[in-house]
């Protein structure tokens, strides 16, 4: 029997747990016990059904003891609940938990009624905190929107070889000055590194950390040289670094189109990697594999595979579910180890699908969020070829006009406003069917990505996907950049670069996400940059002499180098540490100070304001029960405990029988079955085992593996 009961919804602020202990220290451990006033329930690790946005269904099972019994009764309940998530702290909180039935099997129908709309009311102010490994794990089994991105573009870059240190000189498009105030000088605005032309002999001079070129074209050839005049040095900040440099010089590879180098240490040097069926280049920092069967070279960009006969190519996309089946024999410990995340089908290609679906989320007060946008001149709106969205193109901010209204979003919060330079006040409602039409042909594709989930008089829950900082699912693997080329807005005295998905040798640590850097990190031009979570870096600033903007993660809005005069310097200052973290970049609203919308400064004191609006009566199920996290529920509320010896029991009838696990074809039996009832249904195994590798992953990467 079946009783069914629908809750409203309690609007509650989002706490999120900052600068606390790590995940599987805030995630405790499974059951949970829940005091009521008629008894104690106890909660096993939920089992999700489907996530959408940040709204999760699922199934819990339960057993309760009413405080005139000491016998427990099981049974399984169904909810719908929010689910808020902080990727810095690695945890999620489940929580506005409305019950939506429940299946009591050991009790009569009224007893199953009165337990049921108690705990309904017992739940709508009950928060329940589970560790984000825990929670991506169990999503194996929920129905998650796991469309490939159909209009991405798989285009391969230009693939350039060399067999002697060398470094890529990027320009976005063809190279163009812009003039540096007060000086002689102009800067190449749309270049990767800092170059610089001197108007009265015509040179250019490239500053590569340890080392100086100079060369009469933009487009080289570059050559080494001792050092520049004395007015080109004070503008880039010395090389402090203790790597010592690399002899002879690196050359210098000039390239104005999307452009992968990969550099070996001499002629590349094959080597057998797993049970043999493949070669990898061992002298360079890029995967670069051949498969032994068909002599195909294969190597990865972006988290995505390009294929030819050869190292000179050409080169066409290999799809991650479509490579031959040797990949995902590369063993995990091995120098190749890092590349199975992009080998569809493997538990590191699984686990980060997995953690792509859950949203970063945050409470943002309306009193204290505020934005400042600034156009090079009256703002100027183009149409996204076919949306009936309009979007600002001469600005360094992403300002959307939609049927009159202005939209902006900033560090993950939406904005609305009734003019195109303000004033601004945080949305707590978007156009999300008009938004959601943007293609990613279109370089304000990531804002499709950017949700508002509720809001409160002074509260506004939003929340963001990978897809906003340019990481997305594709055919089972994540992959960096839409992989289509954006032109940047050239105005008088501003350039505002747009996303790139080449040219910065991006590459996925299943640890720490995106990682981005150049061919050869060896003290020229180094990077030491990593970005949490599969969320890739953001940032999205325009050039303009004399203001200090900082520098640009992978993809992210290229800022490649500072221009300012007097004592603010340029130059390639990419070592830039933790600020690649999500959501962190420069911003009017915060005074060009970097910040994390959730870790950091008046953010961090914002979100910490907002607890104050929790309910008094909320309860939060986090203190441990005795006894394993052993006991699951299939979709129709059967229930099964899994035994310490590996076998099962199944429910029935008030008692616990032993079961036999539901396998595909029928096996011979090697020896005599034992007893059964009800056989496990292959889901619940599947459930058990998520929980387990869940509960591996909070125990032994939840402190190490987000900031």
């Amino acid at each position: 029997m079946t009783t069914a009961r629908r809750g409203s919804p309690v609007i509650l602020a989002l706490t999120l747990m900052v600068n606390v202990l790590p995940a599987h220290a805030q995630d405790a451990t499974w059951p949970r016990e829940v005091p009521t006033e008629q008894g104690t329930l106890i909660l096993y690790q939920p089992q999700p059904e489907t996530f959408s946005g940040n709204v999760l269904t699922g199934r819990a099972a339960v057993s309760y003891t009413a405080r005139e019994t000491t016998e427990p009764i099981f049974g399984t309940l169904w909810f719908t609940a929010r689910v808020d998530a902080d990727r810095d702290a690695g945890t999620t909180e489940v929580r506005n938990i409305v019950i939506d039935r429940a299946r009591w099997p050991d009790v009569t129908e009224e007893k199953e009624r009165q337990v049921t709309q108690y705990l309904t009311k017992r739940f709508a102010n009950t928060v329940v905190p589970i560790s984000f490994e825990r929670l991506s794990e169990s999503l194996e089994s929920a129905d998650l929107e796991r469309q490939s991105l159909e209009e991405l573009r798989n285009d391969p870059p230009n693939i350039v070889f060399s067999e002697e240190l060398t470094e890529l000189l990027l320009y976005d498009g063809e190279p163009r000055a812009i003039p540096i105030p007060d000086t002689d000088l102009e800067q190449v605005a749309n270049a990767a590194f800092a170059v610089i032309r001197d108007t009265r002999s015509g040179t250019y001079y490239l500053s590569g950390g340890k080392f100086w070129y100079s060369a009469a074209d933009p487009l080289g050839p570059w050559e080494a040289i001792g050092e520049p005049p004395a007015e080109v040095v004070r503008l880039v900040p010395p090389d402090t670094s203790s790597i010592p440099a690399p002899q002879p010089p690196p050359k210098i590879v000039v390239a104005t189109e999307p452009t992968e180098l990969v550099v070996t240490e001499g002629p590349p040097a094959w080597k057998p990697i797993g049970p043999g069926d493949l070669l990898y280049v061992e002298n360079t920092e890029t995967p670069v594999v051949r498969d032994v069967a068909t002599n195909d070279v294969y190597i990865l960009a972006s988290g995505r595979w390009f294929r030819s006969r050869s190292l000179d190519g050409p080169w066409t996309f290999v799809r991650p579910d479509e490579l031959p089946a040797s990949f995902s024999d590369v063993p995990p410990a091995s120098d190749l180890g890092g590349v199975r995340v992009s080998v569809a089908g493997t538990p590191e290609a699984e686990d980060a699908m997995l953690d792509s679906h859950v949203p970063q989320t945050a409470a943002i007060q309306r009193s204290e969020a505020k934005l400042d946008v600034s156009y090079d001149g009256d703002p100027q709106f183009e149409r996204i070829e076919g949306t009936s969205v309009d979007h600002a193109v001469n600005t360094g901010s992403q300002v959307l006009r939609i049927e009159g209204r202005y939209y902006a979003c900033d560090n993950g919060v939406w904005f609305v406003s009734e003019g195109a330079t303000g004033p601004w006040e945080v949305a707590d409602l978007i156009p999300s069917d008009q938004i959601e039409e943007i293609p990613p042909s279109s370089s304000e594709y990531n804002l499709t990505h950017v949700h508002v989930y509720d809001s409160t008089p002074e509260v506004v829950y939003v929340g963001y996907t990978p897809g906003y900082m340019w990481s997305f699912p594709y055919y089972g693997v994540p992959v960096y950049g839409t992989g289509w080329y954006y032109p940047p807005y050239w105005g008088p005295g501003y350039y505002y670069p747009r996303p790139v998905t080449y040219g910065f040798h991006v590459g996925y640590n299943p640890w720490y996400g995106w990682s981005f850097g150049f061919s050869w990190s060896v003290g020229f031009m180094s990077v030491g940059v990593r970005f949490g979570g599969g969320y890739g870096g953001y940032y999205r600033p325009g050039y303009r002499p004399g203001w200090n903007g900082g520098y640009y993660p992978p993809g992210g809005y290229r800022r490649p180098v500072v221009i300012n005069t007097g004592d603010i310097n340029i130059g390639n200052r990419v070592n830039v540490g933790n600020q690649g973290r999500p959501g962190t970049r420069p911003s009017p609203a915060t005074a060009d100070r970097p910040t994390s919308l959730y870790n950091q400064g008046a953010n961090r004191d914002r979100l910490a304001d907002s607890r104050t609006l929790q309910s008094a009566n909320e309860a939060r199920a986090d203190r441990v029960a005795r006894g394993p996290n052993n006991v699951l529920a299939d979709r129709d509320g059967n229930l099964y405990e899994r035994k310490a010896d590996g076998g099962w029991n199944s429910r029935e009838q008030g008692q616990w029988k032993p079961a036999q696990p539901q396998t595909r074809p029928a096996q011979p039996q090697t020896r005599p079955a034992q007893p059964q009832t009800r056989p496990v249904p292959s889901g619940v195994q599947r459930d058990y085992g998520a929980r387990v590798q869940g509960s591996q992953r909070a125990a032994t990467r939840g402190g190490s593996r987000r900031r």
